[in-house]
């Protein structure tokens, strides 16, 4: 475990991305605590741009209302819609993938079939569907992504255990009467983790880009603030104002460049780990 803590010091790549998302992460916390108005308050003049007016540095909307202040609060509600969506992925595919990947046989084949089901679907727009029928909400949102992004966490479950099960400790575990709940948990499953942490960030970046692309259409929840709703509401007045968009790409863009340059880092650490 030391060797990978030094590994990860010593990774350019892992560095970089832990310092952006350390970044951003801090602007989540700050920003209720620097604008406890939120980011819907009228509080300039409308169309202000970024440098003209030192107390407003990112300028105001349309509306007159501050873009640092919804670029704060948004990134806790794309951030907190990613984490949780990826946990409730992870959750599933995970019990799905050891159960599969154990067991095999007709609950393998069942499972299995499920799996390919809901990836016959285009994953965006099943999200999409979702999203109408339950109606855009914070929880809806989170449950279409976790909805299109287990059956991948459960098909990489699923190979690690195959590979596992046939695995001489797993072998002796059987031998010794070790029942089976027991070499999933305390034996096979901490032997795949590696992958799904490295998976996981990822899948935090697919879903920040999913809610975002939810909100751009006008289907993210209408009571809290995304980067995905501020693209979306500045894209009608972007010949105005260009920074009404891209401002907030740039966070979109900059928070997945740094889950993906995590993954990175911790993929050569843990693939180095396990190589040696």
């Amino acid at each position: 475990m030391n060797s990978v803590s030094s590994r990860l010091r010593r990774s350019l790549t892992f560095m970089t991305g832990a310092g952006l998302l350390l970044t951003i992460a801090t602007m989540a916390i700050v920003g209720p605590w620097l604008y406890p108005q939120g980011p819907w308050s009228v509080v300039a003049t409308p169309m202000t741009w970024p440098g003209a007016d030192w107390s407003r540095p990112l300028g105001t909307d349309a509306l007159g209302r501050d873009i640092l202040a919804g670029l704060l609060h948004g990134a806790r509600v794309s951030l907190l819609i990613g984490g949780a969506a990826t946990l409730v992925a992870l959750c599933v595919g995970i019990a799905v993938g050891t159960v599969t990947g154990y067991f095999g046989g007709w609950i393998d084949d069942a499972l299995m079939r499920l799996v390919d089901a809901v990836q016959t679907v285009p994953p965006f727009l099943l999200a999409i569907v979702v999203v109408l029928i339950v109606n855009p909400s914070v929880g809806s949102i989170v449950a279409s992504i976790a909805l299109i992004s287990w059956p991948t966490v459960a098909r990489l479950v699923r190979a690690e255990f195959l590979r596992l099960r046939e695995a001489d400790f797993v072998s002796a575990c059987r031998l010794m009467g070790m029942s089976p709940l027991r070499i999933i948990f305390v034996q096979m499953l901490p032997n795949a983790i590696p992958p799904i942490v490295v998976s996981s960030s990822i899948m935090v970046a697919s879903a920040i880009l999913i809610e975002s692309g939810l909100a751009f259409l006008g289907l993210g929840d209408p009571n809290v603030i995304s980067w995905g709703t501020m693209v979306g509401l500045g894209r009608s007045d972007f010949r105005a104002g260009w920074y009404l968009v891209v401002v907030p790409g740039l966070a979109i863009m900059l928070s997945v460049l740094a889950l993906n340059l995590l993954g990175d880092g911790l993929n050569d650490a843990l693939n180095t780990r396990l190589n040696s």
